[in-house]
């Protein structure tokens, strides 16, 4: 991209350390210039709801640190002897070196210097991902993909009722681990045993090595893990399924789990019972807020915006239409979506609920996205579903304004999930908790 962007948000594809930082003992090695690293931290886990460093992140991740100096003579021997360095002083069970513009403009032979390690035993891989590669989004499937290609090997035998999961990109969705988490809760509830790979006693090394042996892959976004799904099935006759909306709330939930039942043919009468249970108690609370999501003084918002990635974006633009009777004004995808994937997306939101659709702006820049909001009238109080950098055209409209997308410097995010029929639960009482704070003010 040759355009200057007026507030960024998802950072170049070597933001994909942080799918590698996302693996439990795993180790990113930059091979790039001074500052990336740090600048992608800030940018991505510090701006996303002040995440942590994890176990290997931060100012802990390894790099080579390219100078003038290596530009011109390169910088290989340099990766080697920081690989070597990494080895002796990091304690992990899986190593993936990272490679910037820097490396991947000069054309460092990073292959080779990696397969020295590898013949050795370290089980170790590497990436491409310099900035000019496309968004974090497109260096998160770099590493997915680098990983499939260069370190699995083949199953012995499928596992019965094993299922990789591929949703929420770790650190770029602010609230991935929550919502993997929760993703496999419901899982578990209709019997399937969830592969998470990411976050917390997700497994690591073992979650990746056991990748070919699982019955199927799921795939829960508009598009990003499709690559991933389609690369599987080619090496290791992995079938998929591709459930685009991230299911938030009763309605989609339900139809969510119901649908992966079916696909795993494992539907039934226990399947049904938990999703009636859960249905259930979903619907137990939501009547009794009653009083207060239907109360006129509050100025309730009951036309919103979305400015969020794609997954996001869609799945909430379903929960409001279809359970909380919102109206939508116009929906901004903020992530660099691939060209192919664009008309299916835009189809996505045209099918919100019978007779009820939305145009989308595919825009990452602030200022677009700003300029496009102050030309509308939307009528009533709107709902702004977006990021910190939308606060202050929130309060020239006379909006309601809750961060759920990068950056988010104004909440702290530790397991907060809006997946499920909790995260429906969980939205509903952050847009309303806004409200009433808001209506006391």
């Amino acid at each position: 991209m040759s355009d200057i962007i007026q507030g960024p948000r998802h950072g170049c594809a070597l933001g994909a350390l942080q799918t590698v930082v996302a693996i439990e003992r795993a180790i990113p090695i930059l091979h790039a210039g001074p500052g990336c690293g740090s600048k992608l931290h800030r940018g991505l886990s510090l701006a996303g709801g002040h995440q942590g460093a994890g176990y290997a992140g931060a100012d802990a991740i390894p790099c080579t640190n390219m100078i003038e100096k290596d530009v011109v003579f390169g910088g290989t021997d340099k990766l080697r002897s920081v690989i070597e360095g990494t080895l002796k002083i990091m304690d992990g069970d899986f190593f993936v070196v990272l490679t910037g513009c820097t490396a991947d403009i000069i054309g460092d032979d990073v292959s080779s210097i990696v397969s020295e390690f590898k013949e050795q035993g370290v089980p170790i891989v590497h990436v491409e991902t310099a900035g000019f590669k496309g968004d974090a989004y497109k260096g998160h499937e770099l590493v997915l993909q680098a990983i499939i290609e260069q370190h699995l090997q083949p199953a012995d035998k499928k596992e019965k009722g094993l299922v990789n999961v591929f949703a929420s990109v770790p650190r770029h969705d602010p609230f991935w681990e929550g919502d993997l988490n929760e993703l496999k809760k419901l899982l578990a509830g209709i019997g399937l045993k969830a592969n998470i790979l990411f976050g917390y006693n997700s497994g690591g090394i073992k979650a990746l090595n056991d990748i070919p042996a699982a019955e199927f892959n799921l795939v829960i976004s508009p598009y990003v893990g499709l690559q991933t799904a389609e690369l599987l099935q080619e090496k290791f006759q992995t079938p998929y399924l591709h459930y685009p909306v991230l299911p938030v709330g009763g309605q989609e939930t339900s139809n969510f789990l119901r649908t992966v039942a079916e696909f795993a043919g494992i539907a039934s009468k226990q399947t049904e019972e938990f999703i009636l249970q859960n249905e259930n108690e979903f619907y137990h609370y939501m009547v009794r807020a009653s009083d207060v999501l239907t109360e006129y003084q509050l100025n309730q918002p009951k036309r919103f915006y979305n400015i969020n990635d794609a997954s996001y974006a869609l799945a909430f633009s379903k929960f409001l239409v279809n359970e909380l009777g919102y109206f939508p004004i116009h929906q901004f995808i903020t992530e660099d979506v691939p060209e192919e994937y664009l008309e299916t997306i835009e189809n996505y939101f045209k099918e919100l609920s019978p007779e009820i659709s939305s145009e989308v702006t595919f825009a990452q820049d602030s200022g677009v996205i700003e300029e496009k909001i102050r030309s509308i009238n939307p009528l009533t109080t709107p709902l702004l579903l977006a990021s910190s950098w939308e606060v202050d055209v929130a309060k020239d409209i006379h909006g309601l304004h809750l961060s759920v997308a990068l950056p988010i410097i104004d909440r702290l995010i530790m397991h907060h999930t809006y997946v499920g029929y909790n995260g429906g639960l969980n939205l509903v009482e952050d847009i309303y908790s806004t409200l009433l704070a808001k209506h006391r003010d």
